[in-house]
């Protein structure tokens, strides 16, 4: 059994209590032990910086929708290619890389686990296939329920056990780790009339329901049945100016109960509907910093070239009227929808150097980095590759000011940002990236060091450039293996997939059969994935309610 000794670097390990301290780490089997042989390899970190293995929670990077963002950027991926060698297979980079190339780039910055953030069910089987083809790190990903036909009409006719059964059989159906709301209620007033909500308490069609209604819903089922991450919502009305109230009442429906807001600077905005925008930032991290049930990604703009890739189909139809070009949006079945265009956000365009600025407002008024966590909502935002960019604004206000100077100064003026002097600690940033994710994650060993955590360990030499430092770990470990050794990739190593397999009652199977022979095309006999399609993978435990919850 393989064995690794780490010594004399600055640990960074914020679930344990260590902030910057001189300590060994011991590695065995893939897992961090108190003590290793003398035999050990060991790996002298002086003048470096070890941390857990980065965790990004909220990110687009398989499925069929990813891959028609590929399809629409062919330029991107011929000038980005990435050479295969003896360990490592060939594929191509640009805003969106194929899946070899996502793997090893992840790792190039130090992460070793990523969470995709929006599958339709009943893509699920292509999507596992393409995460087992992403090496190094290890991923799920949420599940498409949020506009689920099916779901609504158990909710219409006030069935809450079924609905709460029927969310569980779908989980264990697509092997996701949790269900993720967009626009719940939009769907099917998009599909029949080209109409958006834009009211929480507005109809939604025949249904007879509110979006708030099946918000609260989702919440209250989610955090009965127990899952590891609560439900992971993606708000209504993304984009509009104003939308902050609607941010405001999503977060309020939670009742006290566990929530995520996705890529929340989307939806911090003031102003009035049509009008421009203004920062709502202040009002949206109060209501955070006040109340521990919520966590939430910031989903930071950064400049350059992106690609809105969302189940948002209402809101892709709205940005192609600004920028025309290249788009798509299709409908998947009963299940959701989905809308993809290529974007870029430019310093001198107000709206863009606005969200900027309303992000990274997010980021340094937050008073919890374990609530409100590192994310680009790549590719929306920008690519997870600006992540070292993105930690050098939060870490070196000098930086950041220079970069405010060349931005949009409108913009700028109708927020607060440049009078913010805080500038985020070596471990803040080792919150926000590795230790916070892997918390609202419930992956109990992630994101630490502690005895029996995975051993996933990053290694950076020491740099007063972050985004320099950031960009290129010295090593980086994988499940104790040294995937990148001095700067090299050495080792070839694929993760595993991370999913959950809630109890539910086999007899909702008589609920959903017949909705299947009425509206799918697939059969119901061929929908559900079982353990024996899966590569290597790992079920993270469930704690339903009322479970004791000692170990």
């Amino acid at each position: 059994m393989s064995e690794l000794r780490i010594v004399n670097g600055r640990v960074y390990d914020p679930a344990n209590g260590v902030d910057g301290e001189v300590a060994a780490i011991c590695i065995r089997g893939g897992k961090i032990v108190e003590s290793v042989s003398d035999s050990a390899r060991t790996i002298d970190a002086h003048g470096m910086v070890v941390m857990p293995g980065g965790v990004d929670i909220h990110c687009h990077i398989a499925g069929p929708k990813v891959n028609l963002a590929r399809k629409l950027q062919p330029e991107d991926h011929r000038l980005d290619v990435q050479p295969g060698s003896d360990v490592m297979r060939s594929g191509t980079g640009g805003v969106v890389p194929s899946t070899f190339t996502t793997g090893y780039r992840y790792a190039t910055m130090g992460y070793t686990t990523a969470m995709e953030a929006a599958v339709p069910p009943i893509f699920a089987r292509h999507v596992i296939e393409e995460l087992a083809d992403t090496p190094v790190i290890d991923k799920g990903f949420y599940v498409l329920l949020g506009n689920n036909v099916l779901l609504y009409q158990l909710l219409k006719e006030g069935r809450k056990r079924d609905f709460r059964e029927a969310i569980a059989w779908w989980m264990n159906a697509a092997k996701g780790y949790t269900v993720k709301l967009v626009n719940p209620g939009s769907d099917e007033l998009w599909k029949k009339r080209r109409e958006n909500i834009s009211d929480l308490e507005q109809k939604v069609d025949h249904f007879d329901l509110t979006p708030l209604q099946v918000i609260h819903s989702f919440i209250e089922a989610v955090n009965d049945l127990g899952f590891p991450h609560p439900p992971h919502i993606h708000c209504n009305n993304l984009g509009h100016s104003g939308n902050f109230n609607t941010t405001l009442q999503t977060m309020r429906a939670a009742e006290g109960r566990r929530v995520h807001i996705a890529h929340i600077q989307f939806h911090s905005y003031g102003g009035e509907p049509g009008a421009n925008p203004r920062s709502a930032a202040q009002q949206i991290i109060d209501y955070i910093n006040a109340n521990p049930n919520v966590t939430a990604d910031v989903g930071q703009v950064m400049f350059g070239n992106a690609i809105t890739m969302t189940a948002d189909a209402p809101l892709a139809w709205m940005l192609r009227g600004f920028k025309k070009g290249k788009w798509v949006n299709a409908d998947t079945e009963c299940e959701s929808g989905c809308g993809i265009m290529p974007f870029s956000y430019q310093e001198h365009v107000f709206t863009h150097a606005l969200q900027w600025a309303i992000g990274l407002e997010l980021f340094l008024l937050s008073e919890d980095p374990w609530r409100l966590v590192l994310s680009t909502d790549h590719p929306n935002g920008g690519s997870f590759m600006q992540y070292p960019r993105l930690i050098k604004l939060l870490m070196d206000s000098g930086f950041r000011r220079e970069e405010i100077k060349r931005l949009n100064q409108k913009a700028i003026a109708t927020t607060g940002l440049a009078s913010i002097e805080r500038e985020y600690t070596m471990r803040e940033i080792a919150i926000i990236t590795r230790a916070g994710p892997a918390r609202a994650l419930g992956l109990a060993n992630k994101g630490q060091l502690g005895v029996g955590a995975d051993a996933d360990v990053t290694i950076y030499t020491e740099d007063a450039d972050r985004e320099k430092m950031f960009n290129s770990p010295r090593y980086v470990i994988k499940d104790g293996v040294a995937v990148v050794d001095n700067h090299e990739f050495k080792t070839p190593h694929d993760g595993r997939l991370l999913h959950i397999a809630p109890g539910h009652d086999n007899a909702i199977e008589d609920a959903i059969r017949p909705f299947f022979d009425d509206y799918y095309t697939v059969r119901f006999d061929n929908y559900a994935i079982n353990d024996d399609f899966l590569h290597a993978h790992e079920v993270i435990p469930t704690r339903p309610a009322g479970e004791d919850k000692k170990d």
